[in-house]
């Protein structure tokens, strides 16, 4: 039945192709109808999540809805609430077009704001007004065939986690992987095509499985599974392709270094299993390569450790004021080519500290943070440092409760700071120095997420090779509101853009995090991938030698002047 659905799904799109140049608005009207029987009636049109608020909607009058408007303004910043639903952005403003201001989102930091809707009427904004509902390979090949003919550009939404709007698109078509929920794990993996002495202690997820879920099942099996920092990342998606890290990162590796496996539907149609033994040029290049581009990945299949990973965490915090800052930013600058070495992660802010370590023991944590401790005590902080017996243990007690903002209309930059520039007096200078000219216009959020003293195989991934020479990965966020103008949103991106280009002055030959990295970088193929830029790009046109899926600064990008990214701003008007 599907064989014969999409066949029918071919030859209906072809007619249509084959008299009209084909757009969502001029090829056959029942192309919808058909698609949505090819999928088993999976396709949906999409509308903005606060629609009930408003009172009208792309120029019609809309009826509101007081009691759904309160459940929307409920959940508004909430990612359980954000994840479950397909018109949900994590960052709101990838839900509007930034550059007319056609939008349907509400007040972040007050939901029930009636300015919302009484200054704006609702409209689609860069929501793809429809999407499938992906429950195989099969709904991801009819998607191919109906943008093939049809001319519809394709986006790929598993959790919303992008801040760079790649998942959204005016127009488009999407794929939505967020119900391929199924999880397994083995103590025995063997990577499919592979000799049996290829074996791993693995656990396997589906697209649309999120990282609180993924941990819940590895301890309740006695496992611990490397990942990111957010319950509802995805753990298949752009996270695993991209670079994702986790404060363990710096003992057990990056996200593409302990991937063994995908299962993949490529845009030319085909469904793949790529690993070390097969489509062996793919899995090069979705370790690193970043999500959006290559195809539409199912599942993929991961390394994990034996439980317990027992682990100390240190969680220093303090009130900060005009006179403290600068001598806690030197304290951690000083230091962390030392807690570096001893295998520390985590988060640091302007007067914060979250970090863990499974080499130390806790009197040796203790002594490692006494510096640290000592200032944080004398401004009349709080000090805790502590074994706690998994990383599950962890992630339960301090990241669920304090996991970043949803909802909000943030902008992202970010520099890997390479481990040398710590090495020298020099060198720290410059990296404080920077911390503090940042201060006035953003707070610095320090990632000690690289893979500083991980034994990596050399060109093992696609990821650029600054990764494994940095110490941290340096972020900080601009931002506007549902009611910023168009001149403040180009000062909010711009504040970003110069606050990266000193960054990039202290290290030239670094590279970003493309997942958490400026909208606008620049050179954003050096910054990304470095010197495997050239290959990753081969590899997408063998792959998708139609470009069938693009997406903004992702390998063969088609650029900006492409009239599908028309929503983004023009920083240089």
């Amino acid at each position: 039945m599907a064989g014969g659905c999409l066949t029918l799904l071919t030859t209906v799109l072809a007619f249509g192709a084959a008299n009209v140049h084909a757009s969502t608005e001029s090829f056959p009207s029942d192309a919808w109808t058909v698609l949505s029987q090819a999928v088993g009636g999976r396709l949906s049109e999409a509308k903005p999540i606060a629609l009930p608020c408003f009172s009208y909607y792309d120029g019609q009058l809309n009826q509101r809805n007081d009691s759904a408007c309160a459940a929307v303004e409920a959940g508004y910043t909430s990612p359980t609430y954000r994840v479950a639903n397909f018109g949900d952005y994590m960052m709101s403003h990838w839900e509007t077009c930034q550059s007319t201001s056609e939008q349907c989102i509400l007040d972040s930091s007050d939901p029930s704001n009636p300015q919302a809707w009484q200054q704006y009427n609702c409209s689609q904004g860069s929501i793809a007004p429809h999407y499938i509902d992906v429950r195989s390979a099969f709904d991801v090949q009819a998607a191919y065939t109906f943008s093939a003919l049809t001319k519809t550009p394709l986006v790929i939404k598993n959790s919303g986690h992008d801040y760079k709007g790649r998942s959204s698109q005016k127009g488009a078509l999407a794929l939505w992987m967020h119900n391929l929920q199924d999880m397994s794990w083995s103590k025995n993996f063997v990577p499919w095509g592979c000799p049996t002495s290829n074996s791993y202690a693995a656990m396997t997820a589906g697209a649309g499985v999120g990282w609180q879920t993924a941990y819940e099942y590895a301890d309740a099996n006695n496992f611990t599974i490397i990942g990111g920092y957010h319950q509802t990342v995805g753990v298949s998606g752009g996270w695993a392709m991209g670079g994702g890290h986790s404060i363990l990162t710096p003992v057990y590796g990056l996200g593409v270094d302990r991937v063994l496996q995908f299962k993949i539907v490529t845009p030319d149609g085909i469904y793949r299993i790529a690993n070390e033994c097969q489509n062996t040029d793919l899995f090069w290049a979705l370790r690193g390569g970043g999500g959006g581009t290559f195809g539409v990945v199912l599942e993929s299949t991961h390394r994990v450790e034996p439980n317990p990973i027992p682990i100390q965490v240190a969680s220093l915090n303090f009130t900060a004021n005009s006179t403290n800052t600068h001598g806690w930013l030197s304290i951690v600058v000083n230091s962390s080519y030392k807690w570096g070495t001893e295998g520390w992660g985590g988060h640091i802010g302007p007067a914060n500290l979250i970090n863990v370590t499974p080499l130390l023991s806790l009197d040796e944590a203790k002594e490692s943070l006494q510096e640290a401790s000592d200032y944080v005590t004398a401004q009349g902080g709080s000090v805790v440092i502590e074994t706690l017996p998994s990383w599950y243990a962890f992630f339960a007690k301090y990241v669920i409760s304090a996991q970043s903002a949803v909802g909000q209309e943030y902008l992202l930059g970010s520099r890997l700071m390479p481990s040398a520039l710590f090495q020298t007096n020099e060198g720290k200078q410059q990296i404080l120095d920077a911390l503090i000219n940042m201060l006035p216009s953003a707070n610095p959020y320090i990632v000690v997420g690289t893979p500083f003293l991980y034994n990596q195989t050399a060109g093992a991934t696609s990821i650029n090779p600054v990764w494994y020479d940095s110490l941290w990965h340096l972020s900080f966020h601009t931002l506007f509101t549902f009611n910023s103008t168009l001149d403040e949103k180009k000062a909010a991106y711009q504040t970003g853009n110069d606050i990266v280009a000193t960054l990039r002055a202290i290290a030239p030959d670094s590279g970003a995090y493309m997942n958490e990295g400026l909208v606008y970088e620049p050179d954003y193929e050096h910054s990304f991938w470095g010197s495997n830029y050239n290959q990753l790009l081969s590899i997408k046109n063998k792959y998708d030698p139609y470009g069938l899926l693009d997406c903004w600064t992702c390998v063969g990008w088609s650029g900006q002047s492409d009239p599908k990214y028309s929503c983004y701003l023009n920083l240089s008007d």
